[in-house]
Formats: C-alpha cells, sequence, structure tokens
C-alpha cells in the first residue's frame, strides 16, 4: 500500500497550533473532517474514540513518534493524517521522549486487513532514521506530501 493513497492531502499540518495530546488529536481528526474524510457528523465520535485507544495504550512508539489510530464504521477507506510540532508533544511514548510527528490512521471498522496494510506501510518508513528526520524537518504541507511521494517512489533510506 502507497503512503499517497493512505495520507489526505488535506490533512497534513507543518505546524500543529497545540503541544498537548488530546489536542493534536482532535486538531488531526478536524483537519480531516474538513478534507471531507470522514463522513458527516463522526468527528467528535472518532476524536472521543482515538483518545480512548490513546488512555488504554499510548501509540507513541518512541524517536519522536506516535501514531494514534482507530477503526471506526463512519469511514470506508483508511485515511491518515500527519502533524508536526517543534516543540514536542508529551505522548507517554515508550522512550520517554517528547513526540515531534504525529500520525493519525482511521480504518474501516469491518476491514482490519486495510487497517494492518496501512500500518505496515507507515512503520516501514517510520523505521528509517532518515525517514523521521526528513519528515521533522518539513516546514510545508507541499514538503510532506512531496517526501510521501518519495517514499512511495523507492526511497533511498529503504
Amino acid at each position: 500500500m502507497k503512503l499517497s493513497n493512505i495520507f489526505c492531502s488535506g490533512a497534513l499540518v507543518p505546524a500543529l497550533a497545540s503541544a498537548e495530546r488530546d489536542a493534536v488529536i482532535r486538531e488531526l481528526v478536524t483537519a480531516l473532517d474538513k478534507a471531507g474524510k470522514l463522513g458527516k457528523g463522526h468527528r467528535e465520535d472518532i476524536i472521543k474514540a482515538v483518545i480512548k485507544r490513546e488512555n488504554e495504550a499510548s501509540t507513541g512508539m518512541g524517536k519522536g513518534i506516535a501514531v494514534p489510530h482507530v477503526k471506526h464504521p463512519a469511514v470506508k477507506k483508511v485515511v491518515a493524517a500527519l502533524g508536526l510540532c517543534s516543540r514536542g508533544i508529551h505522548f507517554a511514548s515508550l522512550d520517554k521522549q517528547d513526540v515531534h510527528s504525529v500520525i493519525l490512521l482511521v480504518s474501516p471498522a469491518d476491514d482490519p486487513d486495510q487497517h494492518l496494510r496501512a500500518m505496515e506501510a507507515i512503520f516501514r518508513h517510520l523505521q528509517a532514521e532518515k525517514f523521521r528526520k526528513f519528515l521533522r524537518q518539513c516546514q510545508s504541507s507541499e514538503q510532506i506530501a512531496d517526501l510521501l511521494r518519495e517514499a512511495d517512489d523507492g526511497p533511498s533510506w529503504l
């Protein structure tokens, strides 16, 4: 699965307004909602579901990355938002470090295979230090989109 098929171009946020976990989740879900990716009237329910999932177990994977995710019946196709925060966000990460890159993934509730394929594609790139470094250096949504396209085209970091 290609990253360009997962990420919503209207939900690439190079400078998150908040540095607090729940507010960041709200900001990214809202970006997906404004882009028309969540179906009408589901934003608050999805925000609550993501925060509930995050309260059960942190998705802060370490190395400055968090990947909050949820399966929800409102979406028919997996979709992701991406936000960057230079000042860092406390996400209860495994390495106890602040998070600077947040990838929010919302998947259909009835298609676990689609969710797993998307997670695999995302984590394959996040494992590469160069990808994480390039991501943190992005200053615009266009730069983020370019990096995701480069990742799809067979990047040198893999």
